[in-house]
């Protein structure tokens, strides 16, 4: 199984190899293409699975980087997994595991039942079901090769002064569902090149997997944990087209990630967004415009998936947003995508803000 998931892996995250393969069984190594700055996201092979290189920059080679595992069907990653992302296709570490309410609408669509509705509007009703999300740091060298798909730069904070409307962010940090994980093993005692990874984790080749949390990552979670803690994740799918929505409270102000899946082979491209916002002061507010994030992403067989994070801020303590992505196919015509509504809920009120990142 983890041979057919990292064969997904290699076809949308790297446009740099393609492999052929001839059914071998054994260890399966992760391979990247050597040089500085030049590390394209990882790829498997064994003395039977070949990598060709495609655009590959003149002199680099491949290099062994680790061996992947069975992904866990069960249970969940331990901090200082190692892994390879499914999806981007980009190298991380596991920093801790989040616990979230996943509110998936295809499944009421599919089995229809009469349950709670988070967002409070829509003709479908959904049943949150747990699910087991990560918060995890990416490797600098994967970054340049993500960038048009996935913002690095998009989980934020609100920063320790008097200004409350005043944001930072840590480069390389992100959230990865339980099922983007492909975890692998590693003998480098730094395998993941992140200025934050030696001072939240310790190598231990006692322990499995050989990095350990240490107290400053513990008490860098417990500071910052109420503007990072991810409670509630909304998904809905329209023309093959999946949209996956997580808001974050942030004190009078929220931020809310959107992950774009093509899950059909033929290419769209996305050119405007439709918001609703609604605040329990009564207002409604509409808002339209070309593309997201001053972008307007393709979406391929090869790029299937764009990720971005923005921000919205309410005249009233709680609220909810629904909307439409439009996308484009290639004959001219349009569809509409919709955005499944999700709350704006300030559950945190007796919390104050962190007091930023100090060690």
């Amino acid at each position: 199984m983890a041979g057919c998931v990292a064969r997904r892996a290699l076809a949308v995250g790297s446009r740099w190899w393609s492999r052929s393969l001839t059914g071998a069984r054994g260890p399966r190594p992760l391979c990247a293409a050597g040089g500085a700055g030049a590390f394209p996201p990882a790829a498997t092979t064994t003395t039977r699975r070949h990598l060709s290189s495609r655009n590959r920059p003149e002199g680099k080679v491949l290099e062994t980087v680790g061996v992947f595992e069975v992904p866990k069907q069960n249970g969940k990653y331990e901090t200082g997994q190692l892994f390879l992302h499914s999806v981007f296709g980009y190298r991380g570490v596991v920093l801790f595991p989040w616990q979230a309410r996943l509110y998936d609408r295809d499944v009421a669509s599919a089995a229809p039942e009469k349950a709670e509705n988070p967002a409070g509007h829509g003709s479908k009703e959904v049943k949150g079901k747990t699910h087991t999300y990560y918060q995890v740091l990416i490797d600098a060298r994967d970054c340049p090769h993500i960038s048009q798909r996935s913002q690095t730069e998009a989980v934020t904070f609100l920063a320790n002064h008097d200004d409350s409307r005043a944001l930072y962010a840590i480069p390389g940090l992100d959230y990865v569902s339980h099922e983007d994980i492909l975890p692998y093993t590693s003998t480098d005692q730094v395998p993941i090149q992140h200025e934050l990874f030696e001072r939240f984790l310790l190598y231990d080749q006692t322990k499995a997997p050989p990095f350990v949390a240490r107290e400053t990552l513990r008490a860098w979670q417990e500071k910052n944990h109420p503007w990072l803690e991810l409670s509630d994740v909304h998904r809905e799918t329209t023309e093959n087209i999946r949209v996956t929505v997580i808001p974050f409270y942030m004190g009078m102000r929220w931020r809310y990630c959107i992950r774009l899946e093509n899950l059909d082979s033929d290419v769209v491209q996305l050119r405007e967004r439709h918001w609703r916002i609604f605040s329990l002061s009564g207002t409604l507010e509409t808002v339209r415009g070309r593309g997201v994030v001053g972008r307007e992403p393709v979406l391929s067989k090869e790029q299937p998936a764009f990720q971005y994070s923005s921000h919205v801020s309410l005249q009233a303590s709680s609220g909810h947003m629904w909307g439409t992505f439009r996308f484009e196919r290639p004959d001219g015509s349009h569809f509409d995508v919709r955005i499944p509504p999700f709350s704006l809920e300030s559950n945190k009120d007796e919390k104050t803000p962190p007091s930023g990142l100090h060690w």
